[in-house]
């Protein structure tokens, strides 16, 4: 519970560090304030801390509750943010709505909420409800397609078979979604112009180093140019508008630039125990609902920071997701901290539990 509540604040305040020094350059361009962006992300994150706090006091059950309403109000938002007129179009993507004071991404909600949904429905009878099980899943999963984000959907598929392996589903079903999904995934690639485009840059990386292919090269310019110790907090050179979506997706670069193999090397193992944390408050969970939350949450964290650094790494095409409680955006980093907070309070009964078999020993 402890490493849970640590590493958390712990990212997340780091997080803050990183949109500072990465941003002063675009929010000086297009705000003439170089803190305009640290200032929103500290009010999201004062938000979302306050969100932590309340999730880990909490006992996880009461959510169990509300699982289909929040499932079925999220997709209503999925489908209103993809009516012209009422969901933003943002460089050719319709993910948010405008809430007059602020915009929100219905979409990171969706990892919330299907987790919840997914954890209570999958409780009981897993090995029995499969067909059940992927129409629920691909629902929300096809409307973020419609946005487009693939992205997001592939965390959402991930994330939704990792809860049905863990609830007991048969393996059978299991494995033999994996070539359905790929198949899938393909497909959705492949009929559209701009991700075929980014699979063939993929795989020939000097293919249009200008278009298609500039983002990860210039990412692995920044990582590169970072050496073992890094330039220096705040010395980073590929911020000054080489690097697209500095504050977002291409914050790892200016991690592994300005504090090197070190810091990189760091904020990974930190990614690493959260997850395992995570994990492990499943596998101690005192409820079957409670194990299949924690394990979809952890598979959430560890899927979306898996895409965010293995696509700037050339490792897999580029998706275009955040790393999670540290790169730049208060929808992603409210529900993060409010998923997170979930997991201390499983943890937390998981050691109640532990303490009362043993005082009855």
């Amino acid at each position: 519970m402890a490493l849970l509540r640590t590493l958390t604040i712990g990212l997340t305040l780091f997080g803050l560090l990183m949109v500072g020094t990465a941003s002063v350059v675009t929010a000086q361009r297009d705000f003439s304030d170089r803190w305009y962006y640290v200032k929103l992300q500290s009010l999201w994150a004062g938000i979302g801390l306050v969100g932590f706090i309340l999730a880990s006091r909490l006992d996880v059950a009461r959510f169990e509750k509300i699982a289909l309403p929040l499932l079925i109000f999220n997709l209503v938002c999925l489908v209103l943010v993809l009516i012209p007129g009422v969901g933003l179009k943002l460089l050719g993507s319709r993910r948010w709505l405008n809430l007059g004071l602020f915009s929100f991404q219905p979409a990171e909600l969706a990892k919330l909420s299907l987790s919840i949904y997914l954890a209570s429905f999958l409780k009981i009878g897993a090995d029995t409800r499969f067909v059940r099980f992927l129409v629920l899943l691909l629902l929300p999963v096809a409307l973020v397609l419609l946005e487009p984000d693939l992205g997001t959907a592939l965390i959402l598929l991930g994330m939704g078979l990792c809860t049905y392996f863990v609830s007991g589903g048969k393996w059978r079903h299991f494995l033999g979604l994996i070539p359905a999904t790929a198949t899938l995934v393909a497909i959705v690639i492949l009929v559209s112009p701009y991700r075929a485009t980014r699979l063939r840059t993929f795989f020939d990386s000097s293919r249009d180093p200008l278009g298609a292919s500039y983002q990860v090269r210039q990412a692995l310019i920044s990582l590169g140019s970072g050496g073992i110790f890094g330039r220096g907090l705040g010395q980073s050179r590929q911020k000054y508008e080489f690097l697209p979506e500095v504050t977002t997706d291409s914050i790892f670069a200016v991690i592994g630039e300005e504090l090197g193999l070190l810091g990189t090397l760091t904020v990974l193992t930190a990614f690493l125990f959260l997850i395992h944390a995570g994990f492990k408050a499943s596998a101690g969970a005192p409820s079957p609902f409670a194990r299949n939350l924690a394990a979809a949450i952890s598979s959430w964290f560890g899927i979306q920071t898996f895409l965010n650094l293995s696509s700037l790494v050339a490792l897999t095409p580029l998706t275009g997701v955040p790393l999670p409680f540290v790169s730049y955006g208060g929808s992603s980093l409210v529900v993060l901290l409010f998923a997170s907070g979930l997991l201390v309070s499983i943890s937390r009964h998981e050691n109640i539990s532990l303490y009362r078999r043993s005082s009855h020993k």
